[in-house]
């Protein structure tokens, strides 16, 4: 029989090379997939790989995906550090695109015009609250009721989605939209500055940058961030030293809560410049993978942010030009976060091959003395 047996010192070296090893993995199986597909797979690999990151507009198309999966993984970082199962960072998201893109929407409506950019902080702000907020419902329900935040933090992905349907298909439908589900443009002055000519790409990418710094600083920095991370290492000793595991609850989802609302409030006034039903491409999800594949390090998710974008990108050229299935990137993303997972666990645990044990017949021995004092 098979066995998990833990090492007595896990390979540091090790854990930190699991990643590339996990994406080493990852391309090969890609390679099996395409030869199945009848693709060529140096072509597929490439469209994957290298033509994402062709050009400059290539590029700010990179990492224009990459800031809304960093900055929801920065969030759930500090979460899963706390051991706080945050799986609704979408629906978070939903809500802070919700949230911003109402602002945006009213100061459209009601005329408040200015310089291009000049309200975007307000729509970003109003972004993080209504995250923030959703987050809360999930704090609320696990402090009081001790629910689970696995479950709840999901199913309210699903509110958020219908919540966003019926805003878009009802009350904030565009008049003049051809019936389409769409709000208006936004004025462009609640638009995000955009910060290279001839792309798409926004400043949302310097703030998310700025975010990495913060949140390292106050994850290996700052008292607090240490306290987070012992009550989810160790939580006896997080009550023994006094640490409060409410405080650490509702720390840990109001900020994953608020990061994944701003990466919604900047998809928004962003690229979009109004709300549609597929606001998101699910970047609260992608976001968890990213979160593990950077090692829920902030300098990590910078590098497995823009390796998911790339994925993202790859996955929409390879429809376009190998005819490949959209399901294909999704596959991709499991497999890494798979395979990662397998690598994990093989450096903290060793294979052991155990022969079963033979079953050993009872002696009749004791039978026979109990029968014979009970006899008269």
């Amino acid at each position: 029989m098979l066995k998990l047996e833990a090492r007595p010192q896990p390979s540091k070296v090790m854990s930190l090379g699991s990643p590339l090893i996990a994406l080493a993995l990852t391309v090969v199986l890609a390679s099996l997939l395409f030869i199945a597909l009848g693709k060529d797979p140096v072509r597929g690999l490439s469209i994957f790989f290298v033509e994402p990151l062709n050009g400059l507009r290539a590029t700010a198309e990179v990492l224009l995906k990459a800031t809304p999966l960093m900055l929801c993984a920065l969030g759930l970082a500090v979460c899963y550090r706390a051991n706080v199962w945050n799986i609704g960072a979408e629906g978070q998201f939903l809500l802070g695109a919700i949230a911003g893109g109402g602002v945006a929407l009213w100061l459209t409506t009601h005329g408040v015009t200015g310089a291009r950019g000049i309200y975007s902080p307000l729509v970003l702000l109003a972004g993080v609250v209504g995250g923030a907020a959703w987050a809360a419902v999930t704090a609320v329900l696990r402090d009081r009721f001790n629910a689970s935040e696995i479950l709840v933090s999901l199913m309210l992905v699903y509110v958020a989605q219908q919540l966003l349907n019926y805003l878009v298909f009802g009350p904030w439908k565009d008049p003049m939209g051809f019936n389409f589900p769409q709000t208006k443009t936004f004025d462009a002055s609640t638009w995000l500055p955009q910060l290279l000519a001839g792309t798409r790409l926004h400043w949302g990418i310097v703030v998310a940058l700025v975010m990495v710094v913060v949140f390292w600083v106050f994850l290996f920095r700052m008292f607090r961030g240490y306290q987070l991370q012992v009550g989810g290492l160790a939580p006896a000793a997080a009550r023994y030293a006094g640490f409060s595991a409410r405080k650490s609850l509702w720390t840990a989802l109001l900020v994953s809560g608020g990061m994944a609302g701003l990466a919604g409030a900047m998809e928004a006034a962003g690229p979009l410049r109004q709300l549609t039903p597929h606001v998101s491409t699910g970047y609260g999800f992608t976001a968890i993978i990213v979160c593990f594949v950077g090692r829920l390090h902030p300098v990590g998710i910078v590098l497995s942010s823009v390796l998911l974008s790339m994925m993202l990108i790859g996955g929409e050229l390879g429809q376009s030009r190998l005819g490949l299935p959209n399901a294909l990137t999704g596959v991709f993303q499991g497999s890494l976060l798979f395979l990662l997972l397998a690598c994990d666990t093989l450096i903290t645990y060793r294979v052991r091959w155990r022969s079963a044990p033979r079953p050993v017949a009872p002696s009749a021995a004791p039978a026979a003395q109990q029968l014979k004092e009970a006899q008269p």
